[in-house]
């Protein structure tokens, strides 16, 4: 007993930060979620269960969250197709191209949100550069108006996103042991045929925590939705912001986010349990 508790000391700052930063904020965040409303203040006095009521029945809120939800999966879904194959090549680099690379990768992450979306504003612009060079090489007889609309809210979260999936994805990639290809390649089959029946399986570990990382990201994303999208796309998170700094309502702020939560937790929990047999037969 002695010797296990210097152990179990090592996990106790873990455990007070899961505590105060998780726990804590998640518990407070569903008490104010059963608050009444009340002007003027952050909460009345009593408990409720309406503002559940009001959110599941109320068409605005439910639309908001399938298009998070839909957006989200498609932005996840976008950051796999586009980040395998910038993986792969990252697994098979070394020395000073490896380097390249991982910094090209990582260059999303050193921009400050704010001036990233800016700059999607100033290039996607009726007048950016975007809009002249199409005009010049005769693609467009009229500027494309970009802006505002959920197509480029989806393509700047992919851009940033990218990395979350780039990274685990390479990392369980450069874990392949390179004899297994090569007996598959030896014993008659084609390049796609190992890619498709070794390599992607053996990659999944990588593939899953991408996905599972990018979806929830995407679900939750505030900034840019509400600066590229503006009044024009309506998200989930955006609801939630503008009813906890607009009317000032916080007990449905924190309703619309433990539903927000929920349903994103649902459905990782979902793709967990529906791959979880892959998993086990690659980790086999």
């Amino acid at each position: 007993m002695t010797r296990r508790l210097p152990r179990l000391a090592l996990g106790l700052p873990a455990v007070l930060l899961l505590l105060v930063f998780l726990i804590l904020p998640y518990a407070e965040m569903i008490t104010m979620s059963f608050r009444t409303s009340q002007p003027g203040t952050m909460h009345g006095a009593g408990f409720t269960a309406d503002h559940y009521r009001n959110v599941m029945s109320g068409g605005l809120y439910l639309g908001a969250l399938a298009r998070s939800l839909l957006l989200a999966l498609f932005i996840t879904l976008a950051c796999l197709v586009v980040s395998y194959p910038i993986a792969w090549h990252l697994s098979r680099a070394s020395g000073r191209k490896a380097l390249l690379l991982y910094a090209c990768v990582a260059s999303p992450l050193m921009i400050g949100v704010l001036i990233r979306n800016f700059g999607w504003m100033i290039i996607v612009n009726v007048d950016g550069p975007l809009n002249r060079v199409l005009l010049s090489l005769g693609l467009i007889d009229r500027p494309l108006r970009l802006l505002f609309t959920q197509g480029l809210v989806a393509l700047a979260l992919v851009h940033v996103f990218t990395p979350f999936m780039v990274l685990p994805i390479n990392n369980a990639l450069r874990n392949i042991n390179p004899a297994v290809i090569e007996a598959s390649r030896s014993l008659g089959a084609s390049r796609f045929a190992t890619f498709w029946k070794v390599i992607l399986p053996l990659s999944f570990p990588g593939i899953q925590p991408g996905l599972i990382l990018v979806f929830v990201l995407a679900t939750a994303a505030y900034v840019t939705p509400a600066l590229l999208g503006g009044q024009m796309v309506t998200m989930m998170p955006t609801l939630v912001v503008q009813t906890l700094v607009g009317t000032f309502d916080w007990p449905l702020g924190a309703t619309l986010a433990v539903v927000m939560a929920t349903a994103a937790l649902i459905a990782v929990v979902v793709f967990s349990l529906a791959t979880q047999r892959l998993m086990e037969r690659v980790r086999a």
